[in-house]
C-alpha cells in the first residue's frame, strides 16, 4: 500500500462527520468507506491549532486536475448542503472525500467513477478556522 500523506481534521469536523456516519443505514454507510478511512489516519486537532494551509468542512478550495489541466473552486460542505451549482461538494463525493485535511500545495491521487484523478490543491480561498469560525 503505498504511503499517504499526513492530514489533518479539527475535533469539531470529526464529532459531527461521526455523528453524521453513525445515523446513516448501514447499507447507506457502505458507500462511504473512504471517508471513514481518512478519519481513522487523520491527526486530530483543536479547531484553533488546525493550521491555516488545511483544508476543513466549509473551506473553500481551489484545486487542479493535473490530468486534464481543469481548474475547479468548491465549497467542502456536509450532503445536505452540497449544491454543485453554486460550487458547494458534498464531503461524501469521492473529490470531497479526497481532499479533506490536505494543504495548499498537496498533491492527492484519488479513485473517482471515471478513473483514477491526480489533484492539486492550489489555493484555500477561506478556511472557517483561520477566520476564527470554530464552529461553522
Amino acid at each position: 500500500m503505498p504511503h499517504k500523506r499526513k492530514i489533518y481534521i479539527s475535533a469539531f469536523d470529526l464529532q459531527r462527520l461521526q455523528d453524521y456516519l453513525d445515523d446513516m443505514d448501514p447499507g447507506e454507510r457502505k458507500k462511504v468507506r473512504a471517508l471513514e478511512d481518512e478519519l481513522q489516519r487523520a491527526a486530530v486537532l483543536p479547531p484553533e491549532k488546525i493550521p491555516a494551509d488545511v483544508i476543513t468542512m466549509n473551506s473553500r478550495v481551489r484545486y487542479r486536475d493535473l490530468e486534464d489541466d481543469s481548474e475547479m473552486e468548491i465549497t467542502l460542505v456536509f450532503p445536505g448542503d452540497a449544491d454543485i451549482s453554486r460550487g458547494k461538494m458534498s464531503i461524501l463525493s469521492p473529490i470531497g472525500t479526497a481532499v479533506l485535511g490536505y494543504k495548499v500545495g498537496d498533491t492527492l491521487e484519488w479513485q473517482v467513477p471515471d478513473g483514477l484523478r491526480k489533484l492539486k490543491i492550489e489555493a484555500l480561498a477561506y478556511q472557517p478556522e483561520s477566520s476564527g469560525d470554530f464552529h461553522l
